[in-house]
């Protein structure tokens, strides 16, 4: 007799998959709902998204998110990828310690690490504002590219690099001309990743700084009550996030 294969019925998944997703779906429904009430579905419109984007505070907020991004992301991608080639070219004890280490901001809460960075401001006398929360995104984002640009270099033949020194290149060129381009696919996941993890941050941003970044924002005006407005900024952001996660993945299954 065949036995049956083991798996989860597909009840089960679809039941998964509508409990994570359905909140989100009813949010983009009513991101459209032409009544401002959280009620039945009167008529489709654009108008919430229209006064979204003429709300200076939203403006303010999405300006202050995509620049700590941004400036994040080019800042953790240039230190993460040098550590990456500083641990790769380590004795293999060094390498297991600050690898070990590396990973201790990805698995701890973001809680845990928002707090311990706002006790480090007020230890230092460092007021918090706009630079606090810079450095906060800095620091949770180095790790991803650290272990984005890691599995890169342990595919690159070290011999390149080697044959690169001997036909003359300085270290430096060497490393420019020869190894940057081999894990170029790696450090491009990393940036993508520190990206959407700065853009995401909530509980990090909270605690280091008394700027409003978007999600601060939609929090704040959440207490108060859910407005049309911030269902359609969510589901921009939403929609904005998921392509660089289809871009991320897809990445990662051609490099593989």
């Amino acid at each position: 007799m065949k036995k049956k294969k083991n798996g989860l019925p597909i009840l089960y998944i679809a039941l998964i998959i509508a409990f994570l997703y359905l909140p989100i779906l009813v949010m983009i429904l009513y991101s459209f709902n032409e009544t401002s009430a959280t009620g039945p579905f009167t008529g489709f419109t654009v108008k919430w998204y229209e006064s979204a984007f003429r709300n200076q505070k939203i403006l303010d907020a999405l300006a202050v998110t995509f620049s700590i991004a941004g400036i994040a992301t080019v800042v953790s991608t240039v230190f993460g990828t040098l550590t990456a080639i500083g641990i790769f070219n380590s004795r293999m004890l060094t390498q297991k310690i600050v690898t070990n280490v590396t990973y201790v901001p990805m698995l701890n809460p973001d809680i845990v690490t928002g707090i311990s960075i706002m006790l480090l401001f007020v230890y230092a006398g460092i007021p918090r504002g706009y630079m606090t929360m810079l450095m906060a995104h800095i620091t949770f984002c180095l790790p991803y590219v650290i272990f984005s640009v890691l599995p890169k270099l342990r595919q690159l033949d070290p011999n390149l690099y080697e044959a690169a020194l001997d036909l003359g290149a300085r270290p430096g060129y060497a490393l420019g001309r020869v190894v940057i381009p081999q894990i170029m696919p790696g450090i491009i996941t990393g940036a993508l990743l520190a990206f959407t993890m700065s853009i995401d941050d909530f509980a990090i941003s909270f605690f280091t700084s008394d700027e409003a970044n978007l999600s601060i924002y939609v929090y704040s005006a959440a207490k108060r009550g859910i407005k049309p407005e911030i269902n359609a900024i969510s589901t921009v952001v939403f929609f904005g996030v998921l392509a660089l996660l289809i871009i991320i993945n897809f990445r990662k299954k051609k490099e593989n």
